[in-house]
């Protein structure tokens, strides 16, 4: 008799599915409690924004991993927050520049205490959430690896199939 494969807490999916569902709750609550104002998505576009600057759209929802239809509704409310600036590129009329204003980039000073208190709230050591981190990463990369190739290739990395 073999093993059952279709056992959902066996899934890696699921755990990385339920580890992000548990982040999402996390940062909405410590987004309240510093009272930011900001969604958890909203939050990661201000980090690119604070990290990078002015990026065009296209840059900001591949940065994020998010279509179009996603992110144009998540700029729109940042812009009536008065966050951000949406403006067309004087070198590209088809090309969208995505500002922080002076409120956005005021904003940083106290999103600092995000990470750390998501840090806390998380209970990993420094090397252990670092450890993750990769880990994390690498899945990322391969599992982007496979979908860019159109699928398996027989057991390629030896993995586990979960």
């Amino acid at each position: 008799m073999g093993t059952d494969h279709l056992v959902l807490d066996r899934q890696l999916c699921f755990a990385v599915h339920a580890a992000s569902r548990a982040f999402d709750a996390a940062y909405r609550q410590v987004l309240r409690d510093l009272d930011l104002g900001l969604t958890y998505p909203q939050y990661l576009a201000m980090m690119v924004l604070w990290e990078r600057g002015p990026v065009t759209v296209k840059e900001l929802g591949l940065a994020l991993r998010l279509d179009s239809g996603t992110l144009s509704p998540l700029l729109k409310r940042l812009e009536a927050a008065g966050h951000v600036r949406r403006e067309r590129s004087a070198a590209d009329e088809r090309s969208v520049i995505v500002r922080l204003t002076p409120a956005g980039a005021a904003l940083r000073e106290r999103a600092q205490q995000v990470p750390l208190a998501i840090g806390r709230a998380t209970g990993l050591t420094r090397d252990g959430a670092m450890a993750l981190h990769g880990m994390l990463g690498e899945l990322t990369a391969t599992l982007d690896a496979y979908v860019s190739r159109g699928g398996p290739a027989e057991d390629q990395a030896g993995g586990t199939g979960r």
